[in-house]
Parts: C-alpha cells; structure tokens; sequence
C-alpha cells in the first residue's frame, strides 16, 4: 500500500527532499516511539503515517521502538495492541521491535560517564522542592544543596539507587546544566528516578528508570535515527535534546522535528482521560467504537486507507489548529461507496401484506452487489407476499412531497415492483401494525403506464429476512472541544445518544457475513461487521458513517 504523499502540505517531506538532493542525507532512517501504557488513538496514527510514510517514500527504513520507562503504567497487553495496529495500518518496522529498555545498559553507562564529567549529580530534593528550586518562567531557579557533590560520592550513591538501597523519591539523579537558564528544561533535569517496580521487558533488574528527556536522543542515535520527529510540544525540549547528543560519546547526531499535532472537535485523544472512560466503563474497552482509538475506529468500520487518506489530507505543518470530524468521515465515505458492497436492511420494520399475491409466492430478483462493481457480482433477493418496510417510509398523513407510502399512494420498491397502500391495519392501542398493499406485477423493470411514481424504498422478504443487531455509534461528545473548560468535568459533555441499539431485519446474504466486512445499507448508512461479536449465527452490525457527506458539502460552498 503506497501513501499519496502530494496531495496536501508535508514541511518534513520538503525539508528532507533538499537533504537528500543536497546530499547531506544518505539514508533516512525514522522512528515511531510509543509509550505501551495505552491504545494508539487517531493522532498517533498522524505519526504513524508521517514517520512510515517518509521512510518508505525516500526508501529509507522506520524503527518501531517502545518508549517503556515508566513500568508502572505500561503493559504487554499495550504492546500488542500497538503492533497490531500499525500493521493493520499497512506498514512495518524495520528488523526486529525495539525498546528503550534494549538500551538501559548503555544509558547507565552514559549517566555514570555525565557524573565523572562533573555534568550529573545525586539530589535528595522531593519532587516538591525540586519544583520550588526551579524557579519559574521569569525567575531563575536556585541550585541544589547537593549540586556540588563530589564524583566519587555521586558514583556511589548512583550505584546504590540502582540496587535499590533508597526509597522511591528520596533520591534522583539530575543533569547539571543551568539553574538560571531561559529555558526551564535545562535546569538541571532529572536524568533517573527510583522505581521498585518490575519490567515488563527487564523485570526485576532495575531499581531505577531513565527519564523520557535522557533516553529518546540517545535511543536514536544508538539506532541511526536521521529525523526523529515529534510534535510541537517537545520543542522546548529540543535544546536539551541536542545537550544530550553533545555532552555525550553517541554514535550518531539525528536531528528532532517538530510538527502540529492533530487536534479532532467532538473528540478527547488524552491518554489519561482515553483509560478514564474504559476504567469507568463509560465505554466497552479501548476498542469501543466510540473511541478515537485505532483499535476502535477499526472496529467501528474504518478501513486503513480511509485514515491514511484522512492524514494525508490535514497535512503536515507547524500551525496548531483544529480539524473537523466532518473530514474524518468524509475519508472513510469516500473509501466504502467505492468498495462496501451493498445490501438492504430494515431499520423499523413494518410489515407489509401484498394482498393480491398468493401466500405461497414466492420469487427472486438479482441485484447487483456494487452499482459500479462488476466484480463484486449479484446478489439474490427473494420476494414473498410478507415483506418489512422501514416505518419511517410511511405517513399516514403526509405532508405534499412525501414521495414513498402513504394511503391511496404509490412506491417502487427497490429492485422490484411498484406497490400502492389499501389500508391501514392498527392494534387495539391505536398503533399502526401492519399496511396492506396491493403490487402492479406489471412494473419489474419498468414504468408503470400513464402514471409517475417518484418514491423507492428499501425492503426484506418477512420470509427470508435474519435479525441483525445494528449498533448506531454518533460522536462521544456532545461539543465540539470537550476538554477545552479546565473548571468543568469533560465527563459532562458526554453524548446520551453515542449508542442506540436498533434490532432491524436484513436480506438473507447477510447470513454469510464475515467480522469486519463492510457494507453500504441502501438508503442508510455504511455498516461494518463487528470483530468480535458477530459470530456464531449472531450478526451484529456497527454504523460507520451516515450516507450524507456534510463536509463534502462544505467544500463546494467554499
């Protein structure tokens, strides 16, 4: 599968494009570098694509390595997750899955080599007081009482933090760098804290773990990482970056880009906030539909190359800004009416009786299963005297263009004949039950004669119809940036209707369907297959996207 990577705005890709013309780049080499304490959300998927991407169109390679130094919070279950869904998205790693944790030997190598260097230093300052000794954005910190240790009392004291001699927080070992610097990442920050937490990768080994800021730069240039690419919140992480690579023997000297990250309305992508709705089972897992996950947009009926298509759209750039949901469907429509298959589902059943039919008719139509499609074939749709309309195509009192059934009035039904309502059968509550329709067998394929009829709706055989359980997902939020108010609880915005569960009847194909198949419902909407329940004769279907394309339509306004 190969990225589009024309169609929009790509700064990194044009930066390293002169690189390489220039020849001051050989090789690309990239990396994706998560953490495995969550599933991978849409922006992740951002930079999946954009670090992936740039390899495989400069013919480079992308390193897939876990940024695993916080035990506390990350999981193998994370880490299989994360695998699973780049590759799901259509790329692969280069050689074997690397982890920070590969190179904790040599980080603690470098740490000891910044202490005997007089650049490092054990502190017994809390995380607290190291705060207070930091000073602020316009005030300078103040150094440590234990900044001016000696080498020989800081090597030791390393040495028995690492075999676990100290309680967590009672110690650390800090960068010495600027306390009165301009920017606060280089007043002295923390190299490595004490952990007793077994690893998943190392397990009971280390007594302490590097910081985030000591291991990336390092994890790179130990794998050749020519760009190392993260977004605009690690720029003022930069300089300390480059501190790193200067201060210490590193094989290489990669070099870190930033770019906006992707911000989506309507949706919260905080890793934090994403495990708050699985802890408090506001909803069914990681893989919730609902969720901006990757796992759960593909369970929801995304397809890969509708969120490739959707990253290569927004772009790469450095301006923050925000991207309407709108676009995001517009890519997964865009992909399914040119690929999903097409069935008829009934949403509202409402049974219609064609009277003038014996009770034993029975004949099929074929239709095809794509309308542009040939290689998708036909499909066979069996009609008998009972059938189930949708309830929302009848009104007995219709307003002047309702053009699908109403009494006395006509309608096609798709793929089949023109049928006009007799009566109105209601139960003893008022409530309509059932129509009673005669059909013009004169009228499959054709006009009917001297009259127009402008209506065509959907249909199942009552006969030959399966229940299907449709799940109708909309935005888990009810407003466009719900964790936008830091005084009120993003909880609050919560959409009551993200989920309504319909029980609808579908033609009688869709008794062979297979998890993770999509289809367009005529008339509907696009529908996938759900992953893990519809199995076992069971067919539960989740709702993508509705068929109407708002910014599609925003576009030709503008």
């Amino acid at each position: 599968m190969s990225l589009d990577s024309t169609s929009a705005p790509n700064f990194i890709r044009n930066q390293i494009r002169e690189e390489i013309d220039t020849g001051r780049v050989d090789t690309v080499v990239t990396r994706f570098p998560p953490e495995p304490n969550g599933y991978l959300h849409i922006g992740h998927a951002k930079s999946i694509c954009l670090n992936f991407g740039l390899a495989e169109q400069f013919e480079g390679q992308c390193n897939l390595r876990f940024d695993d130094t916080n035990p506390a919070k990350e999981e193998q279950a994370y880490i299989d997750a994360i695998k699973e869904d780049v590759e799901w998205l259509g790329f692969m790693w280069a050689g074997k899955v690397r982890f920070a944790s590969d190179y904790f030997d040599q980080l603690y190598a470098w740490a000891i080599h910044l202490i005997k260097e007089g650049k490092a230093y054990v502190d017994d300052l809390s995380a607290e007081e190291m705060r207070e000794y930091r000073g602020t954005l316009t005030e300078p910190g103040k150094p440590s009482p234990y900044r001016e240790r000696s080498i020989e009392e800081n090597l030791d004291l390393l040495e028995r933090m690492k075999r676990g001699e100290f309680a967590e927080g009672e110690k650390a070992l800090r960068a010495k760098i600027d306390m009165a610097a301009a920017n606060i990442n280089l007043r002295d920050p923390v190299l490595y804290r004490i952990r007793h937490a077994a690893h998943h990768q190392s397990g009971d080994k280390w007594k302490i773990y590097p910081s985030y800021d000591f291991t990336h730069g390092q994890s790179d240039a130990i794998e050749g990482v020519t760009h190392s690419v993260c977004t605009l919140e690690f720029e003022d992480h930069r300089p300390l970056y480059e501190w790193f690579l200067s201060n210490l023997p590193v094989p290489s000297r990669p070099r870190q880009i930033e770019f906006a990250r992707l911000n989506l309305n309507y949706t919260v992508t905080s890793k934090r906030k994403l495990k708050l709705l699985v802890d408090k089972h506001i909803v069914d897992g990681w893989d919730d539909p609902r969720m901006p996950t990757i796992s759960g947009m593909r369970r929801r009926g995304y397809t890969p190359t509708s969120i490739r298509k959707f990253c290569d759209m927004i772009g790469v750039t450095r301006a923050d800004g925000v991207v309407d949901i709108n676009m995001l469907y517009h890519a997964i429509r865009s992909d399914l009416e040119d690929n999903a298959p097409r069935a008829m589902c009934v949403m509202k059943p409402l049974k219609v009786v064609l009277t003038n039919l014996d009770e034993a008719h029975e004949e099929v139509f074929e239709a095809p299963g794509h309308p542009a499609r040939e290689d998708m074939g036909m499909r066979k749709l069996p009609f008998t005297r009972e059938i189930w309309i949708d309830a929302d195509d009848f009104l007995e009192e219709p307003p002047k263009k309702f053009f699908r059934l109403a009494p006395g009035q006509e309608v096609r039904l798709r793929n089949a004949y023109v049928i006009r309502c007799d009566e109105v059968i209601k139960d003893d509550a008022g409530n309509i039950s059932e129509l009673h329709c005669s059909v013009d067998l004169d009228t499959l394929g054709k006009n009917p004669e001297g009259r127009k009829v402008k209506g065509v709706i959907h249909w199942v055989s009552a006969k030959h119809g399966v229940p299907v359980e449709v799940r109708n997902y909309d935005n888990l939020f009810q407003v466009e940036a719900p964790d936008k108010d830091r005084d009120v609880d993003f909880l609050e915005h919560l959409n009551p209707e993200s989920l309504q569960v319909v029980h609808a009847v579908g033609e009688p194909d869709l008794a062979k369907v297979k998890p993770e198949t999509s289809f367009q419902f005529e008339r509907v909407g696009y529908f996938c297959a759900d992953r893990h329940d519809c199995r076992d004769g069971k067919l539960v279907f989740n709702r993508t996207v509705s068929l109407k394309d708002g910014w599609a339509k925003m576009q030709k306004k503008g």
